[in-house]
């Protein structure tokens, strides 16, 4: 019996290893197509930078030729072309006038890009080369992500808790449009640099002198000033309050031979006194605030930077035309051998 015994033992103890030994083998050609596969990639991608040089290094007499003729036609050009300045315009939209503020630039620019000299003329009331030195108007936001946190934090303020659940910070910001800045930026550019002065009081009071907005205004600016005489009379009540608190304290204080009491069962007590006191810092805190909204809602647009008298000059290698004219035409040369080598390509494979 133990004879038995003994090959059977042997047989399970080598059905054992032949089942790690496989598990092992498994195992390591996973590990090793893992690596083949990795390895491929890195081949792959080095490649694909090895035939951009090759096909750069074939072609790069043709590329520079192209180089050097867009640069030679761009400087001509950069000479012959008159000189262009630029200056800014940093405002601060209320009421949600934004929308109307862009509105209005880009169809200043419209003008421009028509050559309606005579209606520019009309509109900014200047002479008609002046009109005619106008070559942009563009308008774009100052994009601050604390504008987002600060408008998401008011949109929480504002809503019940059920609709914050549901909507989430993320989704706020995706939905927040260029037009919710705060703060947006009006650009001119002129071959004059002396016109962008004349330019300002049109450009805001296309908005300004809206019925809509400035009815708006003088709503807001009622509220707030209601607001603000309330809680000046509300701080002048608790003040008085306090003074009349504090003088009874000190009669009863006077009263009492035994000073100070002590609550010996160590139970917190708000006293009127402390209530009176948070009550003025409240009061103070929104009556701060209202302040500051009066100082903001005051005008449909607050200006925070006009335009600059003389502006500043357009210059810079990325503005240069030769710089440009090169790389159009050195990008136009690249597409075009692209073009010519799939061709081939395809050519070759239908064969």
């Amino acid at each position: 019996m133990a004879t038995n015994q003994q090959p059977n033992n042997q047989a399970n103890n080598n059905e054992e290893e032949v089942d790690l030994g496989s598990l092992f083998v498994i195992i390591g050609k996973g590990f090793s197509k893992f690596f083949n596969f990795i390895g491929n990639i890195f081949k792959g991608i080095f490649h694909f930078f090895i035939s951009i040089l090759i096909f750069l290094r074939s072609n790069f007499l043709k590329i520079a030729i192209a180089a050097v003729i867009g640069f030679t036609v761009g400087l001509f050009l950069e000479v012959k072309k008159e000189n262009t300045f630029g200056s800014t315009l940093l405002v601060e939209p209320n009421f949600e006038s934004a929308r109307q503020l862009y509105n209005n630039v880009n169809f200043y620019n419209d003008l421009v890009k028509q050559k309606d000299t005579s209606r520019i003329q009309s509109i900014f009331q200047i002479d008609k080369k002046s009109a005619g030195s106008l070559k942009k108007f563009e308008i774009e936001p100052i994009k601050n992500k604390s504008d987002i946190i600060n408008s998401y934090d008011d949109f929480i303020k504002s809503v019940d808790t059920t609709t914050v659940k549901s909507y989430k910070f993320e989704d706020y910001k995706n939905s927040f449009e260029e037009l919710d800045y705060k703060l947006h930026e009006i650009t001119v550019i002129a071959t004059k640099n002396d016109v962008f002065d004349k330019l300002s009081n049109v450009i805001l009071e296309s908005v300004t002198e809206n019925k809509y907005f400035n009815r708006i205004k003088e709503l807001t600016n009622e509220n707030l000033n209601r607001t603000d005489s309330l809680l000046r009379q509300n701080l002048g009540q608790v003040d008085s309050l306090r003074r009349v608190y504090m003088q009874v304290m000190v009669e009863e204080a006077k009263k009492q031979s035994n000073g100070t009491s002590i609550d010996l069962g160590g139970e917190k007590r708000t006293t009127k006194e402390l209530e009176l006191f948070e009550t003025n810092r409240k009061l103070n805190s929104e009556l701060r605030s209202i302040v500051e909204n009066k100082s903001k809602k005051y005008e449909v647009i607050n200006v925070i930077s006009d335009f600059q008298p003389i502006g500043y000059e357009i210059k810079g290698v990325t503005k240069n035309l030769g710089f440009q004219l090169a790389i159009a035409l050195s990008v136009l040369v690249i597409l075009i051998l692209l073009v010519l080598k799939l061709n081939t390509y395809l050519n070759t494979y239908k064969k």
